[in-house]
């Protein structure tokens, strides 16, 4: 701030007018990204409601959960390489908009396959929404802090699952899993309105040629990376998905404390996106290390004592902190392998982890259809999320064994 001697008035300096131009932008971001957050776990919060309402048991109802994974698996690749010459900022409004039709029509669906239809479009513009966000993040916050810039994007689907997804599955239980899908297509107008407003007008933000894009695809590191997210996340979603019917059935309390258990989860994925993205940026690998090796001791102890409350609600907090440790170092780790490619990167880091979504939700509900309860989800997690860290460990220590090879020649 400067002030002028004669008025003692203050005036904005450049530098102030500048960050808060900044912190505008990367909040209109994350508005749009907790509006996505908020449509996708909230699913998971009233999915109980909407089996009953269309009259499908639980298992099936995970059917729509995954259309809604598969829509972001699909559309990732194709909007993002569709949209390659696009500017950022327009792209993102397109995006939004499909993804308010999309909510709309949910809310509208009156059977299993409309819903289905309907949270394939939702789920359609998500990959390439944070794809095109961490881009438009990254020229906001300089370079050299990927982590901290994909971090600051999902900062908005971890509160979500914090407020919105809470939020959105007492409405569901007050009013109706209807109107949860209409609020949250209300809420994103606002966040329209917000990058429409505050996401900069300007060249720098102009797409790149799709061919540029395409050419990241040939590199068998980038598909390796995926890989890994798509097996070792879907702990987190064989968790999620299944959080209402263990607080009701398992742990055996009344349906007011589905909120809380969800609440706990997201101040876990909340903290661990923080650390992550500050781990991503120092360190190439023990994200990804850390955050698998975490998940797995507190799933081991979720699947075995999860009947207790006094285990049952640290675990969820531990579960989520534990996973989303380890995103931000999976999407350093792809813009490191292609950064000729960062928007298509970034949408493939959300594909794989929707693959994770779909994986983890199908695994819970075939182990739990299989007659081996609730907690058999975490089991089934557990597996996965194993499978991700050894695959992991391998590729790391034959990276190193072609290092230390290349050097003795």
């Amino acid at each position: 701030m400067s002030i002028t001697s004669e008025t003692q008035v203050f005036v904005p300096s450049v530098a102030d007018t500048a960050a808060r131009s900044q912190k505008l932008t990367l909040l209109a971001l994350a508005l749009g990204s907790f509006s996505i957050g908020t449509s996708e776990f909230a699913s998971m919060g009233i999915i109980q409601l909407f089996s009953d309402s269309l009259g499908i048991s639980v298992p099936d109802a995970t059917h729509a959960i995954e259309a809604y994974a598969f829509g972001v698996v699909l559309g990732a690749p194709l909007v993002t390489l569709a949209a390659a010459r696009l500017n950022r900022r327009t792209l993102l409004l397109l995006l939004m908009g499909l993804f308010i039709a999309g909510n709309v029509l949910s809310a509208t669906a009156s059977n299993l396959g409309f819903l289905m239809l309907a949270r394939f479009i939702s789920g359609v513009p998500q990959g390439a929404y944070f794809g095109a966000g961490a881009v438009v993040a990254s020229y906001i916050v300089g370079p050299g802090q990927a982590g901290k810039a994909f971090a600051i994007v999902m900062t908005g689907l971890t509160v979500a699952t914090i407020v919105g997804s809470p939020v959105a599955t007492f409405l569901g239980q007050t009013i109706g899993w209807r109107e949860t899908y209409l609020a949250v297509a209300t809420f994103s107008l606002v966040a329209f309105g917000a990058i429409w407003q505050w996401v900069p007008r300007t060249k720098a933000l102009d797409g790149v040629p799709v061919i540029q894009e395409l050419s990241s695809l040939r590199k068998g590191s980038v598909w390796g990376v995926m890989l890994v997210a798509a097996l070792g996340v879907a702990s987190i979603f064989a968790v999620y998905t299944f959080i209402a019917p263990m607080v009701t059935d398992t742990v055996r309390l009344a349906p007011e404390m589905i909120p809380v258990a969800l609440t706990l989860f997201g101040i876990g994925m909340t903290a661990g996106n923080v650390y992550g993205g500050k781990l991503a940026d120092l360190y190439p690998a023990r994200g990804i290390v850390i955050g698998f090796g975490s998940a797995l001791v507190i799933m081991a102890i979720l699947a075995v004592g999860g009947s207790n409350p006094f285990i049952f609600f640290p675990a969820m907090f531990g579960v989520g902190a534990a996973m989303m440790a380890a995103i931000p170092t999976i999407q350093v780790r792809l813009t490191k392998f292609a950064p000729e490619a960062p928007s298509l990167m970034g949408a493939m880091n959300l594909a794989s982890l929707n693959v994770a979504n779909a994986v983890g939700a199908a695994a819970g509900g075939a182990a739990i259809a299989a007659g081996y309860g609730l907690l058999s989800a975490v089991w089934a997690g557990f597996v996965l999320t194993l499978v991700g860290l050894v695959i992991f460990g391998v590729t790391l220590l034959e990276k190193r064994t072609v290092v230390a090879e290349t050097i003795q020649h």
